[in-house]
């Protein structure tokens, strides 16, 4: 008889990996090996385990899913690693196949596709979503820009500048979340995000970075 393909959950939110275990061991092919509630014990336990395949949830605790991915590879590089996101958000598409995923789901289409997905990783393919396949295809023929490597400002996106300028003039991440119709949650990613790729620390140092960059220059 076939060996199954031995799966390991990554994902906070216990109901949905209870949900995602009984669904996955329910497939004579597929079986739970283990899980993991936060990043850091994920990369702890899975070099043990050495699954086939990793569903790995971006938004977790102490350590989020692509923080953790790189060393996840390094210890298991033979495993799959399947992100499985309710982020629909082209950066973070992009980012995680750059960092080794073999592919991208999102947790709302997990119903009909997760399966299929697994399946196709594990046997070495990759797996997107026909619009993130054209996101892809798309930055592939898009021509070259410059890059403005001495201007910092030029490497945020429009939404991330937003949550900045925000955070510099002293509103909370819910006060944030409400005037951009996004969830706190939503917002705390993006300020991360802001502070990883300035190399930044703190608030009160992406409050100096504003200043200094003129971001709060109402004409900018």
């Amino acid at each position: 008889m076939k060996k199954p393909i031995r799966i390991f959950l990554a994902d906070d939110h216990a109901v949905l990996r209870a949900g995602l275990k009984s669904l996955l061991n329910a497939e004579p092919d597929m079986e739970v090996v283990g899980e993991a509630g936060d990043g850091d014990a994920c990369v702890q336990t899975v070099a043990a385990l050495a699954p086939d395949v990793i569903l790995l949830d971006v938004n977790m605790p102490h350590c989020n899913g692509l923080e953790a991915l790189p060393e996840i590879r390094r210890r298991t590089p033979a495993s799959r690693i399947l992100i499985l996101t309710m982020h629909d958000d082209a950066e973070y598409l992009r980012k995680a196949l750059s960092l080794g995923s073999a592919g991208y789901i999102l947790k709302q289409s997990a119903d009909t596709e997760l399966l299929s997905a697994i399946r196709t990783v594990y046997s070495g393919g990759v797996f997107l979503h026909p619009g993130h396949t054209k996101i892809l295809l798309e930055d592939t023929l898009r021509p070259p820009t410059q890059t403005h490597t001495d201007d910092p400002v030029g490497i945020l996106s429009e939404r991330e500048l937003e949550v900045l300028r925000l955070i510099a003039l002293g509103h909370t991440n819910k006060e944030i979340a409400g005037m951009l119709f996004l969830s706190v949650k939503t917002v705390e990613t993006y300020k991360a995000r802001v502070m990883q790729k300035l190399d930044l620390r703190t608030r009160a140092a992406l409050v100096r970075f504003a200043l200094k960059h003129g971001l709060l220059d109402e004409a900018r």
